[in-house]
């Protein structure tokens, strides 16, 4: 990027940025990518994706809308930046609280379209995305996730970055659509509290504003340089104890590698005590326990401590859930989070035996990492523990690559795709670090994708 210097907060930022890409982090990248196209193929047959396809006119049992043949527009956007979260199963940044993917990737795709881009194009398009909304995001403070969705506010200046990146844009043009991203920002956590699915609405609208962004800075549409720490801007209206500095500082790597993957169909916040349960060598059969005690940090509880989920939204973020399908029918994965098991009278029962209370050690280590403590406590008095410092798929418990392509596997089966499709999409995705021509993958996945 070249450009005008100036002294806003934004501009050092993107000034620190200049790394060249490693072939190890465009593979980073492509592995995103896969997980969040699996993700968001999963999620076409949801009732809030079928109430958007009605809305843009797009057919309810079609897939993937930014791969249809004809050329993508905004409402397919909108379309598919609505699915990448809506099953749990999104990428997450611990120490920014946020999940890049569902709204770097639907934006980088449409752009990589539009421009005809390359791989290393596209790969190193949504490295930057996710650098820019991670630092961003780490620097907000706690105080700024007590009340709002940082995938929602932080969001559009990660789908402008990656957009702006494709674009090569100007450092003033990237200043420029940071800015207005920024303008666009919001996203209340009150929808957590209420049966919605709103959370969608917030990775499809924060894609689709950062992509506006970029696409206008090209034109020279100017936005608010200090859009950040300016006296109406971002820190001073929603983040009361943000850390502009820790948006700053020069990285020996990028921030992408420090992302997590989510192998469990379930908000990140239940993972570790989902990671506990597991750890056990054998799980004994619900009859035979007394009750089950969490320990976890406040967040966590926050979020995921409903005993009586009513919709698989409720249960995705109930701990309670999560354990006691586990405990009844073995290893997390999405039929657990379905109308027929979420009503069971013995899930129900077991749901009322499992207690959750705030870990100090847990919540001050929270969120660099994020843990929890089993007590599993059986009815003949003998007592189980284990415990969970960093949830699998962190940096610290990471997820090998061959668990990651199962996950992907099974996601890719849920959205109807047969075996034959879905490892065309995951060995041509994994190999985009090697080709020269995204033309290929655009032919695989408007074929089986779409």
């Amino acid at each position: 990027m070249t450009g005008p210097r100036d002294h806003s907060l934004t501009y050092a930022l993107l000034a620190e940025l200049a790394s060249e890409m490693d072939v190890a982090t465009r593979h980073r990248a492509a592995l995103h990518l896969l997980d969040w196209l699996a993700c968001a193929r999963a999620a076409c047959a949801e009732p809030a994706r079928h109430a958007m396809a009605y809305l843009y006119d797009y057919p309810a049992d079609r897939g993937l809308a930014l791969f249809r043949p004809k050329q993508p527009r905004e409402d397919h956007l909108m379309l598919d930046g609505a699915l990448g979260s809506m099953l749990e199963m999104d990428d997450v940044h611990r120490a920014a609280v946020l999940h890049p993917g569902p709204v770097v990737m639907p934006a980088v795709l449409l752009a990589a379209r539009q421009q005809g881009a390359t791989p290393s194009d596209l790969l190193d398009a949504i490295v930057f995305g996710y650098e820019v909304m991670i630092r961003i995001g780490r620097g907000m403070g706690q105080g700024h996730y007590a009340y709002w969705h940082p995938t929602a506010t932080i969001g559009p200046f990660g789908a402008a970055a990656a957009v702006g990146k494709l674009l090569d844009l100007s450092a003033e043009q990237m200043v420029w659509a940071l800015g207005n991203a920024g303008t666009r920002t919001g996203g209340l956590w009150q929808l957590r509290h209420e049966p919605v699915p709103s959370k969608a609405l917030h990775t499809a609208l924060a894609a689709r504003d950062g992509w506006l962004a970029a696409m206008l800075a090209e034109r020279g549409f100017a936005g608010p340089r200090y859009i950040l720490e300016g006296p109406q801007g971002l820190l001073a209206a929603a983040a009361g104890d943000a850390d502009p500095d820790r948006m700053l500082g020069k990285s020996d790597h990028w921030l992408i590698n420090e992302v997590s993957f989510k192998p469990w169909p379930a908000c990140r916040h239940a993972h570790p005590a989902i990671d506990a349960l597991m750890a056990l060598q054998n799980i004994p059969a619900p009859e035979a326990i007394e009750r089950i005690e969490i320990g976890t940090y406040q967040a966590a509880i926050d979020f995921c401590d409903k005993a009586t989920p009513a919709t698989p939204a409720d249960a995705r973020f109930s701990i309670q859930h999560a354990l006691a399908a586990a405990v009844l029918h073995g290893r997390p994965c999405l039929a657990q989070y379905q109308p027929a098991c979420i009503t069971d009278a013995k899930v129900a029962a077991l749901r009322a035996r499992i207690q959750l209370h705030c870990s100090a050690a847990f919540n001050q280590a929270f969120p660099a990492h994020y843990g929890a403590e089993l007590r599993l406590v059986l009815r003949n008095g003998q007592t189980l523990q284990t415990r969970i410092d960093d949830a699998w798929g962190d940096p610290e418990n990471p997820i090998a690559s061959d668990d990651l392509e199962k996950k992907c596997e099974d996601l890719f089966g849920h959205g109807g795709l047969d075996q034959a499709a879905i490892r065309r999409i995951i060995d041509q995705t994994l190999q985009l670090v090697d080709a020269e021509s995204l033309d290929p993958w655009w032919q695989t996945m408007a074929e089986c994708a779409a």
